[in-house]
């Protein structure tokens, strides 16, 4: 039997992790983990008080599963509208619509991420505030600008 491309099993370990000042993100499935071309998934947290910035996806759809903690989530289709999310909850993103996710809670918001079809996740990637930490490798925690471990000089 041939073996298919990509990983048919990933852990955590496998893949790098994006750090943001509002969090983390590790792209547990995109075609460069699981050849996979019709969707992307990723377990996000974000850090109390912190949260996504408005933004959209162009001509991709969003699902975001809330895995654990609570915060609040927009969505504007003919104006912006706020509802508090919390674990069990599913928050499901029309192609191109705005939205933004804000964690309310005093420890992380756990969310699965899914994209159809991929490509936000590059652009992720590539942002100046993205910090790319190897697999493996645990990544340090944000402090504003800098990171823990580094002096400020």
């Amino acid at each position: 039997m041939e073996s298919l491309p990509g990983r048919r099993f990933v852990r955590p370990s496998d893949v790098e992790t994006l750090v943001f000042d509002w969090g983390t993100i590790k792209w547990m499935s995109e075609p460069q983990v699981t050849d996979t071309n019709r969707f992307t998934a990723g377990v996000v947290l974000l850090d109390p008080g912190k949260g996504h910035a408005r933004h959209n996806h162009l001509g991709c759809e969003e699902i975001l599963y809330v895995i654990s903690g609570v915060g609040k989530q927009m969505i504007d289709i003919g104006g912006e509208r706020w509802e508090p999310v919390g674990a069990g909850d599913l928050i499901a993103i029309p192609p191109d619509v705005f939205h933004a996710t804000v964690n309310t809670g005093w420890e992380p918001l756990k969310l699965l991420a899914v994209y159809s079809p991929p490509g936000p996740e590059v652009l992720l990637r590539g942002s100046p505030d993205c910090m790319l930490v190897p697999p493996g490798q645990l990544p340090a925690r944000p402090m504003g600008r800098d990171f823990v471990g580094k002096t400020n000089q």
